[in-house]
């Protein structure tokens, strides 16, 4: 019986610093407005005249040349990103081609909001305990900037641009690795956090572009309310199936979307506050990459054997949890 486990992390995120008082200058907003609500005080933008597959691509070259991984050993590519470079072809693609993977490397592209971490790694963890890949690269890729509408107060200090990667191998210590997951879809959250325009449903017209539409938006009462009932709902699932609780689980990774909702679900969770692993307060949300940030931002605390719980809401709703065991 074969386990997935994650042999390496990087990250990589945008030089540009977008603070508070900068964006006060762009939007009717200030430092303690933003620090009140959502425990934000600075988010990384990528400058450049490039998209999510650029963020990737540094994410991906990085976790090669640190795990000493050869590119033609490379088995799959899985990306989770609702900022893709083009409608078609798969961001994916793009990212295995700038990284040279393409001998044998299958790629394709996921869509989980910003549950996409997560969703792309219970998918990863399949392939490699059914024996069909040895070697899966999960790379979260998000140019948020690229949706986000800097005239709404309301979600601009939000979001902020960054990739995390992951190398995912087979092992036969079940110890170890992906242990549990749940998950979860209700398309009735559709009208409260959607990019309205641009699809197959409503092409992008004047109209369209005029009306705003071709920006993220969120409602976001909604959206925190059931943010916070379905990672809290989700994660209970997961720890109660795996007899874990606050005195043996070592770290709690939520999706780094608000400090509140971070909050609210590990207090409801009875989580100690010093095994909640948060970032956010630099990097702002980075929708599917923000857990993989924000594991290998911390990653020199993560030792081998340190039980892991993750878990993440977004658009869709789509939601879940994943229990693992580190394996570095």
């Amino acid at each position: 019986m074969l386990n997935a486990i994650i042999k390496g992390i990087a990250s990589y995120v945008p030089d540009y610093v977008l603070n508070n008082e900068e964006l006060s200058h762009m939007v009717d907003t200030n430092d303690e407005w933003i620090m009140t609500r959502v425990g934000i005080k600075e988010r990384r933008i990528l400058k450049k005249d490039a998209g999510s597959s650029y963020l990737g691509i540094q994410a991906v070259k990085k976790l090669l040349e640190e795990t000493g991984t050869n590119p033609d050993d490379v088995d799959l590519l899985i990306c989770a990103t609702s900022n893709p470079d083009y409608r078609f072809p798969s961001t994916a693609s793009v990212i295995a081609h700038g990284c040279g993977l393409e001998k044998k490397c299958y790629a394709y592209d996921i869509q989980a909001a910003c549950a996409g971490f997560i969703v792309a790694a219970q998918a990863a963890n399949a392939y490699i305990k059914a024996g069909l890949y040895k070697k899966v690269i999960v790379v979260c890729a998000e140019k948020m900037s690229s949706m986000v509408d800097y005239q709404d107060r309301a979600t601009c200090p939000l979001f902020g641009d960054g990739a995390g990667a992951v190398l995912m191998e087979p092992t036969e210590d079940t110890s170890l690795g992906f242990q549990d997951g749940v998950f979860h879809v209700d398309g009735s959250g559709l009208e409260n956090l959607v990019y309205k325009a641009g699809g197959s449903a409503k092409p992008a017209t004047l109209e369209t572009v005029a009306a705003r539409e071709h920006y993220l938006y969120q409602e976001g009462r909604a959206v925190y309310k059931n943010a916070v009932m379905d990672m809290f709902n989700s994660t209970k699932d997961v720890m109660e199936r795996n007899n874990l609780n606050n005195d043996n689980i070592d770290w709690f990774v939520a999706h780094q979307a608000n400090m509140r909702i971070i909050e609210a679900v590990g207090g409801r969770l009875g989580i100690a506050e010093e095994k909640v692993l948060v970032n956010i307060e630099h990097t702002g949300n980075t929708s599917a990459a923000s857990i993989p940030i924000c594991l290998d931002e911390f990653k020199g605390k993560l030792k081998k054997g340190d039980k892991i719980v993750l878990t993440a809401f977004g658009a869709g709703f789509t939601w879940g949890a994943s229990y693992l065991v580190w394996a570095i």
